[in-house]
């Protein structure tokens, strides 16, 4: 593994930096993990999307280093840690995907943890933490049906969508997407809408 890692810190090119991240990643070795992460500040999008999904792969394991490294300063780097937090849906990041959704400056950082408040795997929780934690997911992307951005209000559908599919909170979402249906200026958004009531 020394090895595998230090291919990555000596790679001089982006393609040699692309070619060192796969074969780290093709080991699955979770002493990896930092290692991956840190290919998301170095400013070469394939490598760092071979980095996602390595991390994505070892799954639930990689998700308290990916919350602990979480980059406030490096927008790119954010992106993909969340983007990969969104695709483990691991209920541990409830609490930073709920903050990004509100706050983040970046509109696609925010889809990406809209989309992923509405995926995470709630069984992992016991009844009263998922029932709590549902309630805080539901209500962020509520808020943000109303958000300025009709990207940001797409996202939400999305989320919501998925959210759907625990019976407990149904009707609030059918309840907004009646009223977007109706009142929603943007037509990819009403449109989004209809297919989420569709299925």
């Amino acid at each position: 593994m020394d090895e595998l890692i230090r291919a990555i810190t000596v790679a001089d090119t982006p393609s040699q930096m692309v070619t060192a991240v796969k074969n780290l990643a093709a080991a699955k070795d979770p002493s990896a993990i930092p290692t991956l992460i840190a290919v998301f500040g170095y400013n070469n999008p394939e490598a760092a999307i071979v980095a996602a999904a390595a991390l994505t792969q070892l799954g639930e394991i990689a998700v308290p280093q990916l919350l602990d490294q979480i980059d406030d300063y490096n927008y790119g780097a954010r992106a993909y840690s969340i983007r990969t937090l969104a695709a483990i849906a691991d209920p541990r990041a409830l609490d930073i995907l709920i903050s990004t959704t509100l706050t983040d400056f970046a509109p696609s950082v925010r889809r990406a943890a809209a989309k992923g408040l509405g995926n995470l795997h709630w069984q992992k929780l016991d009844i009263s933490a998922s029932q709590i934690a549902i309630n805080r997911a539901l209500e962020t992307l509520l808020f943000i049906c109303e958000d300025t951005d009709w990207s940001i209000r797409y996202a939400a559908i999305v989320g919501l969508q998925a959210l759907a599919k625990v019976a407990i909170v149904q009707s609030p979402i059918l309840a907004k997407f009646q009223l977007m249906l109706t009142n929603d200026p943007e037509k990819a958004v009403r449109a989004r809408v209809q297919l989420a009531c569709s299925q």
